[in-house]
């Protein structure tokens, strides 16, 4: 059947090669259409696990706490921060980014109110909020507050004073977050269950409005980040200044994609050319090769474009990747042309052509669906970048087989053969692919020692193999993003931000509104019972005037407050505590929480009971609660949040031990029910992520060999052959993931697909040299001999294919992007193992087990 189905395809193309190549680029204008379609994504998203129920309920709590992103400008000044001429420099510096569209406010030194300079009473508190910009204010006295309070400490001032951040809180885009809570929520529920035809339009029509808005966002946030830069630039001759966030993260991310895709597919086309060049030294099979790979690339940028499938990081590589991979391909049919036309240079071009792809076809087959189930396994994965890449490459592999036994064949029909470079190559040298089979015949011992050697150190170091990476080591240090980061993890109190979520007991909750709102608590005395003893009676203001004489703010003229656990004096000793334990904890930076409400009202009071809570509640100005209550209790659920940032550079920082450790103490700390504890924030997303490599290395590992194991069983009917054509892959695929481990590198996002790009393309050079090793056999049975003709024929085409393919991963050295710089290295190291396992420890094999019948 296949045979007849393949007869009829190649009689097809090359009974018409001028219409296949009509059709061809009649296909590739319709696709190129679709180019200025063409989007990148670097969101958020597309660097976490797909549905991960923290990222839902992390953008719940950005929702319910108005805590949106925001972008980080430190700022230290060339003369003394507090001198007259720097604060006048960051005032003006604070206006002009406060002016940017989409900046919802703009906290700094100058703006935050001042509680310790001096300490005042809460009467004085209330009356007067007093800043760095207040007339009288000691800047002395300012510093040390930012140094030592418990407000400021680590946040906003560094150690050194001299170093000072600007937080732009950007407005929080609402709309996007009801989107993708819309668009989840469906997709969850078609998970369970059938969706009505109702509901699976209007799924249709949210995931596409969701996908329009998230393009207009990204474009704002973009924008965003262009002007907050453009400001900066202005002010950089007069201070040292860094931007960081992960908006402008994005933003540079798009920016690395893009000229990843540009240098990588210049450097790649280029490297293609003069590789080409150097092996045939025959311009056209330069221009028919460059023109089905290039055609194969602009085929799958416009598929993605019309899908609207955006490129990530990781997906974007597929460019680069598609162009190696079709190259092998072709490469392999043009030296079985160049044999058939050595041989047989009488032959008619129909006859050569035809030979070429009816010999070529089922093992290019075999090896591109090789190939393509490697990158189907990395679909198992549970990160969307990485399922992504899979798609991409599959869906490419499957264009890139079928131009290479179109385009190629059409091309060589318009064309006669050329006989006389032919001919000048009859007295070239013996293949240096020889010194490999003879090495094989000569000393297979050593093979089987060395094998052993990469076999056992290879499980060494995949013992040792781990994933904890820091985010910042993503970039070279000259970027400003890991220059940025760099100051506010050491200078400002950290960068990966952690939320922790305390939801008060329904017991504590019950007991507060059965006392009525008594915020005294129920073992308690009124402390005021008596006027002589009341700060606040009528008495103690006689000098000032009563600052509540025109209305009562807490006892008449406004409503009480809603009863709440968190403010009570129990419940702020409890989150007191977690809080001080916290800050204990040698990775973790700053931490803010309510814990900062209650140690400053006992700054202020000396002491402090549950009716001066409701006092502060109340009366403190809004400049005071934005930075002491609002940001960390939820009063409509009941819930207090406490805040922290981790330093992502302390040195041998395990993020899964310490969230663990984290969430281990505040559950069993007893301030509230361990199942109303809840964690969140990026270090959760991004530790959920990393805690996900290793099973996503094991999936997609396990899946392409079983998958590729199946598929040897069919082509060689033996499963024995199988064993041994899958091996040699395998312990390359292995040995790439020891040798990380055994150096100390972490799997990422992009690691994680070598081992199984390593089989998937390792093992074409398998098939292709035992399928001719088979043909060889056959001629006379002579194990040795067949080996030695094999190495000299497809041996040659393996080694090329290999070192164009080592070679074209090595480009990705060119990237700015640290993990796209490790890949490339790592898979063309990977691709270097897997060649020598098919040209030495494959034939070595063959040889001691002798798994085909010897008729000659």
């Amino acid at each position: 059947m296949f045979s007849r189905l393949l007869k009829q395809y190649i009689q097809a193309v090359i009974s018409h090669p001028k219409l296949v190549l009509t059709l061809i680029a009649a296909l590739a204008l319709l696709m190129a259409m679709g180019l200025p379609r063409f989007k990148l994504d670097a969101s958020s998203e597309s660097l976490t696990l797909e549905h991960d129920t923290d990222l839902s309920y992390y953008r719940e709590v950005s929702k319910r706490y108005a805590s949106g992103d925001f972008l980080v400008v430190t700022y230290k000044p060339n003369e003394e921060l507090f001198s007259d001429s720097s604060l006048n420099t960051l005032r003006n510096l604070q206006n002009d980014l406060q002016a940017i569209a989409g900046i919802a406010s703009v906290d700094s030194m100058l703006t935050v109110p001042l509680l310790y300079s001096p300490l005042r009473s809460l009467t004085e508190t209330v009356k007067e909020t007093r800043t760095l910009e207040t007339p009288d204010i000691d800047r002395n006295a300012a510093r040390q507050e930012f140094l030592t309070s418990p407000i400021y400490r680590n946040l906003i001032l560094g150690p050194d004073a001299q170093t000072t951040a600007l937080l732009l809180h950007i407005e929080v885009d609402e709309k996007y977050i009801d989107l993708v809570q819309q668009r989840d929520a469906l997709r969850e529920k078609q998970k369970r269950e059938a969706l009505s035809d109702e509901e699976a339009k209007e799924l249709e029509v949210v995931s596409q409005e969701f996908k329009d808005y998230r393009t207009t966002a990204e474009e704002k946030a973009r924008q965003r980040v262009a002007d907050v830069r453009e400001v900066v630039a202005e002010y950089k001759d007069r201070a040292t200044i860094f931007v960081g966030g992960v908006s402008m993260i994005a933003a540079d991310m798009i920016t690395f994609i893009k000229s990843d895709l540009q240098i990588f597919g210049v450097a790649v086309l280029l490297f293609m050319i003069v590789t080409l060049s150097i092996i045939f030294k025959n311009l056209r099979f330069v221009v028919i090769p460059m023109l089905t790979c290039t055609t194969a690339v602009l085929l799958m940028l416009g598929l993605v474009s019309w899908l609207d499938w955006r490129l990530t990081v990781i997906s974007s590589n597929f460019v680069a990747l598609l162009l190696i991979i079709s190259l092998a391909i072709i490469i392999h049919l043009v030296v079985r042309y160049r044999e058939y036309l050595q041989e047989n240079p009488h032959w008619s071009q129909k006859e050569l052509v035809l030979a070429t792809v009816t010999f070529m076809a089922r093992p290019c087959l075999y090896t591109s669906l090789t190939t393509i189930v490697a990158f189907m396994s990395l679909v198992v994965s549970d990160i969307r970048p990485v399922i992504d890449f899979g798609w991409m490459m599959t869906i490419g592999l499957v264009v890139a087989f079928i131009l290479a036994f179109t385009l190629l064949p059409a091309s060589l029909m318009l064309l006669k053969p050329q006989a006389d470079n032919v001919q000048a190559n009859k007295k070239h040298k013996a293949p240096f692919t020889l010194h490999f089979s003879r090495t094989v015949e000569n000393f297979s011992l050593w093979v089987w020692v060395g094998a052993g050697i990469v076999a056992v150190a290879s499980v060494v170091g995949f013992s040792w193999l781990e994933v904890e990476n820091r985010f910042i080591d993503y970039f070279h240090s000259s970027t400003e993003i890991y220059q940025g980061l760099s100051v506010i993890d050491e200078h400002l109190g950290g960068t990966t931000s952690l939320d922790i979520l305390l939801t008060a007991n329904e017991e504590d909750i019950e007991l507060l509104v059965m006392d009525d709102g008594d915020f005294y608590g129920a073992d308690e005395e009124d402390p005021f019972a008596s006027e002589e003893e009341d700060p606040f009676a009528v008495d103690a203001f006689e000098d000032e005037g009563d600052p509540f004489a025109d209305g009562d703010p807490f006892l008449g003229g406004v409503e009480d407050p809603e009863p709440n656990y968190w403010m009570t004096v129990a419940g702020l000793k409890k989150i007191d505590e977690i809080h001080t334990w916290l800050e204990e904890q040698p990775e973790i930076g700053v931490v803010q929480s309510l814990a900062t409400l209650y140690r400053v009202g006992k700054d202020i009071n000396g002491s402090l009971n549950a009716f001066e809570l409701a006092i502060m509640e109340r009366t403190l100005p809004d400049e005071v609660k934005n930075v002491l209550y609002t940001p960390y209790i939820s009063v409509a659920n009941n819930q207090a949040r406490i805040t922290l940032r981790v330093h992502d550079l302390y040195p041998g920082l395990k993020r899964k031990e310490l969230v663990e450790r984290i969430e281990n103490y505040v559950k069993n700390h007893g301030a509230v029910k361990a199942e109303n504890v809840r964690l969140s924030g990026i270090l959760i997303l991004y530790n959920n992520m990393l805690q996900s490599l290793f099973s996503s290395q094991i999936l997609t590992l396990g899946a392409v060999f079983l998958g590729i194991m199946l598929m040897f069983v069919v082509l060689f009917r033996s499963i024995p052959v199988a064993l041994i054509a899958i091996f040699p892959n395998m312990l390359a695929a292995v040995s790439i993931l020891g040798f990380m481990g055994l150096i100390g590198l972490p799997l990422d996002m992009m690691t994680i697909t070598i081992a199984a790009i390593t089989v998937g393309i390792g093992v074409d050079n398998a098939i292709h040299y035992i399928y001719r090793f088979q043909k060889e056999l056959a001629v006379d049975g002579d194990y040795i001999a067949s080996m030695h003709r094999s190495h000299a024929s497809i041996g040659s085409a393996m080694y090329y294919t290999s070192i164009i393919i080592i070679f074209g991963f090595s480009i990705m050295g060119l990237s700015k992007f640290i993990p796209t710089i490790y890949f490339g290295a790592l898979t063309g190291l990977a691709m270097l193992a897997a060649m020598m396992g098919s040209l030495l420890l494959l034939p070595t094999i063959i040889l001691k087990v002798k798994p085909f019948s010897q008729t000659g």
